[in-house]
């Protein structure tokens, strides 16, 4: 009789690229953070700059339905207070761009987008999502942070004394993540560890998520 043989668990690893094509990472076993270091395009960087610099609050949330493969999301009406300002098309291109590339590569037909103008950290803690998978990109200020694995223990997660104070991670301003969330199958007890940044005084952030809703 042969001995039942045993399925290892991938070794968690994240991967990060110079193109669009690490994104599709995410799909491997065992890598929970992909991540595209792209620089953002000038005129889109000057939006996200003279957003933050109006002081006025946004925050919107919305559930995009697509149809079909070839569908384009329906983003009309999204930061319509900022419309009249240069380089808003640019943006809202951007945004289309980014949530066609999240259904295409994982064959979305919902998805959750949030767009905040922050003034403090939103998740200040350590923590993991519990969700499938998260896209998260910054516009303009600092963007997220994470840790390797093995850098914090689990279980004290959310736990500001245990919390490490250096071999902490950033992700740029421009650039585009992907984290793998608790509710990954194969993913459980793996979440990608990140937290937000902490903000000074007078300084803000543009943040774009999306999310996996089906």
């Amino acid at each position: 009789m042969l001995a039942p043989t045993l399925k290892l668990r991938p070794v968690i690893r994240q991967t990060i690229g110079e193109t669009p094509v690490v994104l599709t990472d995410i799909l491997k076993d065992g890598v929970n953070l992909a991540l595209w270091q792209r620089q953002l395009p000038l005129h889109i960087a000057e939006f996200g700059e003279l957003l933050i610099s109006l002081n006025e609050p946004l925050a919107e949330s919305r559930v995009i339905e697509l149809s079909g493969e070839d569908a384009e999301p329906n983003l009309l009406g999204l930061a319509s207070s900022c419309s009249d300002l240069e380089g808003y098309e640019g943006f809202i291109a951007d945004v289309s761009w980014l949530v066609s590339a999240f259904a295409c590569l994982l064959g979305a037909r919902r998805i959750g987008v949030r767009l905040r103008l922050l003034d403090k950290a939103m998740c200040p803690r350590f923590h993991v999502d519990h969700v499938p998978v998260r896209l998260i990109t910054t516009y303009a200020g600092i963007g997220s942070q994470w840790l390797r694995e093995g850098r914090m223990e689990r279980r004290h997660l959310s736990q500001a004394n245990a919390e490490p104070e250096d071999g902490i991670e950033q992700i740029h301003c421009g650039e585009v993540a992907l984290l793998k969330g608790e509710k990954w199958h194969g993913n459980e007890g793996f979440g990608l560890i990140h937290r937000s940044p902490q903000l000074n005084a007078n300084e803000r952030r543009l943040i774009l998520t999306l999310d996996w809703l089906a």
